[in-house]
């Protein structure tokens, strides 16, 4: 009896260990993650405005190719230098013969002293060519008459777009150029004035 009492008592150790053995081998199953908590989306920042200056000097060098502009002196349309330039041209943001305009143009030394000069009405001359861009498009002008100020029916008004314009040094270097700006190529604008040049336009124009 006492054998068998014996082995009963090692049976039940035996099953009890082995009951524990199974329980620490076997995997425990581990809580669901908790869910990410939200995020709230970063603040785009904030878009600091322009200032003025830095308006008119973004206008005046998108007259030229940034290659010219990029390096070229700023000066508003009062004369007041706005940023200055390394490669001997010049931009304005707006056409300082015209009131409140804001065509830019890029010019050369030339260009300027022409500028100069229609502006004190004071005699130009040039024994080289001059180049100024205006890659913006310029105001209603009358082809022919540079002190027009009101169009008129039949007239020879014109608003060009993107071009650039050129001085020379004689006027028989242009003789051959038409007068009519809707001819289509370059054309002469205020023939027989002291303020004559020649507009090349690089986009067709609406009539």
């Amino acid at each position: 009896m006492q054998v068998t009492h014996s082995r009963n008592v090692l049976y039940t150790v035996g099953a009890a260990l082995l009951a524990a053995g199974l329980s620490a081998c076997s995997p425990t199953e581990s809580a669901p993650a908790a869910a990410p908590a939200p995020t709230t989306p970063a603040a785009a920042p904030a878009t600091v405005p322009a200032s003025p200056l830095d308006v008119k000097i973004a206008r005046a060098v998108s007259a030229a190719p940034s290659d010219v502009s990029g390096a070229a002196k700023i000066v508003d349309v009062d004369g007041t230098v706005l940023r200055e330039g390394a490669n001997g041209w010049t931009c304005i943001p707006g056409i300082p013969l015209i009131p409140g305009d804001e065509h830019p143009m890029c010019n050369d030394a030339t260009w300027m002293k022409w500028l100069d000069a229609a502006k004190t009405g004071s005699k130009f001359s040039t024994d080289v060519v001059g180049v100024s861009y205006m890659l913006q498009g310029d105001a209603m002008v009358h082809n022919m008459d540079p002190a027009a100020s009101t169009p008129d029916q039949g007239a020879m008004w014109v608003q060009e777009g993107p071009h650039l314009m050129m001085l020379f040094p004689s006027p028989a270097m242009i003789a051959s150029l038409p007068r009519d700006p809707h001819a289509g190529g370059p054309y002469v604008m205020w023939d027989n004035t002291p303020m004559v040049h020649v507009m090349m336009p690089i986009e067709t124009k609406s009539k």
